[in-house]
């Protein structure tokens, strides 16, 4: 192996790269490399892992998967999300490890081209997601090869589980961050008002209309658009928006002028969209058209190694951020569903900072929801002090109340009581669902 025309070919990179030998050891590395990292990298003398990690043996030694072992494994590339010791302090990369081979066929050393990653962090950082679980970095991975390409995504999870920030993320590492990131409620767009909140209209096409107006496609010129809970689109609505994407040209309401759109296309639900098709409550073609890419957000059920990480940052950004969690009240977080995922946890800690009257907070300061939730998930988080049953259905309707997740003939159901039966006891709880 020519060292000097591996040389070559690493200096052509334009992100962070070395050549390492099967022994993790570095012979070849760019600028971009070692600007980032504070250890200095002696080529010939310095292994990968020491640099990046500051450790003394590798990766997969230290409970991390190793991308090396992937390539000596299959000989194809391999890549994965790993936490980097760098000038900024810990960041993700995403990593990119190649096999090369001699004219034998004898794998000789690997490539390593690493990616950071701006948009998240696993110390607290404001507008930045957060985590180091697996399911998370998985999304990570998909996030940063999605935000590279012009492809439409699709973001799928449950209610709670920070899709617009995915969608900010995904804007924000892609070619188009410097334009408009411009976000369209699906739930809330009036049918009526549809086009015209989306293409504009012209002065006097409609009573009201006193103006001209540009619509939410002309403001997002060049950026990003991304429509929250596309479900919500009723099928005359989406035969227009099909209509938008596969064209990438519209009117304005009262206008004769073709325009044409320029954006990167992001949609977002919580609900099931293939079983939504099935039921011919949206369009297939419009699936397909939006579905590019699809990416699954994991629940926070599913991120139980997040949770401590995500409360203190919560707990940093209330008004008494010198309180702490005690150790019970954490690990009682820690066992806890949060149906309502992220959006719910933000809500417990909020709470549970006002209830606590000292600066620990301790697990009786934790609101009711989490003590009833747990116990219905969890038989050894049931409360020591037993309560009546109406007591207990009382707080179990209060919770589902709290993140409505049906309609409430589909909560009926679910339940199985009639409609009214339902109707009648949450009226006898004093309680709304809606």
């Amino acid at each position: 192996m020519n060292i000097s025309i591996v040389q070559s070919m690493i200096n052509s990179i334009d992100k962070p790269a070395i050549f390492i030998n099967t022994q993790y050891v570095i012979l070849a590395v760019n600028d971009a490399y070692r600007d980032t990292y504070e250890n200095e990298v002696r080529v010939g003398n310095s292994r990968c892992y020491e640099i990046s990690h500051g450790h003394s043996k590798p990766c997969d030694q230290h409970g991390e998967q190793c991308p090396i072992q992937a390539c000596q494994s299959t000989q194809r590339a391999s890549s994965v999300m790993h936490v980097h010791n760098t000038d900024f302090g810990k960041t993700y990369c995403d990593i990119l490890m190649k096999p090369v081979k001699d004219e034998n066929g004898i794998t000789t050393g690997f490539l390593e081209i690493l990616d950071k990653i701006n948009f998240a962090s696993v110390e607290s950082e404001k507008n930045k997601m957060l985590g180091t679980s697996v399911p998370f970095k998985n999304m990570l991975t998909k996030i940063n090869r999605a935000a590279k390409a012009e492809i439409s995504v699709l973001l799928h999870g449950e209610t709670g589980t920070g899709k617009e920030l995915v969608a900010k993320a995904l804007h924000d590492a892609s070619r188009r961050s410097k334009k408009p990131f411009v976000v369209i409620e699906c739930t809330g767009l009036n049918e009526n008002l549809f086009e015209s909140e989306l293409f504009g209209h012209e002065k006097g096409s409609f009573t009201g209309a006193v103006q001209n107006k540009k619509g939410l496609i002309e403001e997002a010129q060049g950026g990003t658009v991304f429509f929250d809970e596309i479900a919500d689109v009723t099928l005359s609505m989406q035969v227009k928006l099909l209509r938008l994407i596969e064209t990438q040209c519209y009117r304005t309401v009262g206008g004769t002028k073709l325009k044409k759109a320029d954006f990167r296309l992001i949609c977002a639900s919580h609900k099931n969209l293939l079983n939504l098709v099935e039921q011919g409550l949206f369009r297939k073609d419009l699936y397909y058209r939006i579905a590019g890419f699809p990416i699954s957000l994991p629940s926070l059920s599913e991120r139980q190694d997040d949770i401590p990480a995500l409360a203190n940052h919560f707990l940093q950004g209330s008004e008494m951020k010198y309180k702490k969690f005690s150790k019970a009240a954490m690990k009682h977080l820690c066992e806890y569903s949060f149906p309502g995922n992220i959006r719910e946890l933000k809500s417990i800690v909020e709470q549970s900072v006002l209830l606590a009257d000292e600066d620990i907070i301790e697990l009786n300061d934790l609101p009711e929801q989490t003590k009833v939730k747990g116990a219905v998930n969890n038989v050894s988080n049931l409360p020591e002090t037993l309560v009546s049953l109406d007591e207990l259905e009382k707080r179990y309707l209060t919770n589902l109340c709290i993140d409505p997740k049906h309609t409430i003939d589909e909560l009926a159901e679910k339940l199985d009581v009639s409609t009214r039966t339902l109707y009648r006891k949450l009226q006898k709880y004093g309680l709304k669902y809606e």
